[in-house]
């Protein structure tokens, strides 16, 4: 099930519910029962890793173990 933020349209509250995608933009409750209305707002995030977490993903090619694309040891690397 999709993971959906939701933005408080009075004060700026977020909260984060778990929902089927059709009911993603359904009227939410408040959770603290303030009489707030919470409309969807387009989840953003980001990602961390550097140069060393880019190194250890193989693009493309022959899908092997190793980074140059062939099966772990075909190489000597491993």
């Amino acid at each position: 099930m999709p993971l959906y933020e939701y933005r408080c349209e009075q004060d700026g509250t977020v909260i984060e519910l778990l929902r089927p995608m059709s009911q993603a933009d359904a009227p939410v409750d408040d959770p603290d029962n303030k009489g707030r209305t919470f409309k969807r707002r387009q989840s953003t995030f980001a990602s961390s890793g550097g140069a060393s977490a880019a190194r250890s993903v193989s693009l493309g090619g022959g899908g092997g173990c190793c980074p140059c694309g062939k099966n772990s040891g075909g190489c000597g690397r491993a």
